[in-house]
């Protein structure tokens, strides 16, 4: 079997990725939609997979509030700060149009495969299945209370206990799950069955385009 870097790199082209130019979204074969608690690694088990899409809420919140971007894709310290304000500011956009985000990420979608990296509400994977049935994938990255305290993880009021980061907790039936706890044999193992997927799906997709042009 190809290592995961790999196939990584054999499957760069069909990933999904940010371009200015690409103004209307090409139909995708798969959406993968991503959710996990804080410090769980949801952000590097994405990038793992060639392309972090965590980025809309906090792009919009930064040129709203005159922020710092790429800081608040950051894990440090001026994230935190501004942490719980982004999550009030984030429920007031989608009280108003439960969608809002949702169209920001596929916005400049590119490529066949889109990587939905933080998903955090019920509406969030509502609208996307609702929008591409049959298509999404949803994955859950877990990671145990020790390993998220050793990686910076501490209890916080009005965050932890949030809709957030709770909103996911019960209620969904997630179709994978991604064991995050720093083993990384047992988390590129779980890569490699992931991309497996990705892969016979995109097979599946490439064919049924030729058929039709035909």
């Amino acid at each position: 079997m190809a290592s995961l870097q790999s196939r990584r790199a054999h499957s760069e082209h069909v990933l999904m990725k940010n371009t200015s130019h690409a103004m209307t979204p090409a139909p995708p074969s798969t959406v993968l939609l991503f959710s996990g608690k804080r410090k769980s690694g949801k952000d590097h088990v994405t990038d793992l997979l060639q392309h972090r899409l965590s980025a809309p809420l906090k792009l919009q919140y930064a040129q709203d509030h005159n922020l710092d971007y790429e800081e608040l894709l950051g894990c440090g310290q001026y994230k935190e700060e501004y942490r719980a304000d982004m999550i009030r500011w984030g429920e007031m956009k989608r009280r108003q149009d439960s969608g809002f985000f949702c169209r920001l990420a596929i916005r400049h979608a590119a490529r066949p495969v889109w990587i939905i990296s933080d998903c955090r509400r019920r509406s969030d994977l509502q609208w996307f299945r609702q929008e591409f049935p049959d298509l999404c994938v949803c994955v859950r990255v877990e990671a145990s209370e020790q390993t998220r305290s050793q990686r910076g993880w501490r209890f916080t009021a009005g965050v932890d206990d949030a809709e957030s980061e709770c909103g996911l907790d019960e209620g969904v039936e997630f179709d994978w799950i991604i064991r995050n706890d720093g083993d990384d044999d047992v988390l590129e193992k779980q890569l490699e069955e992931l991309l497996s997927l990705v892969t016979s799906r995109l097979d599946s997709h490439t064919l049924t385009d030729v058929k039709t042009q035909q």
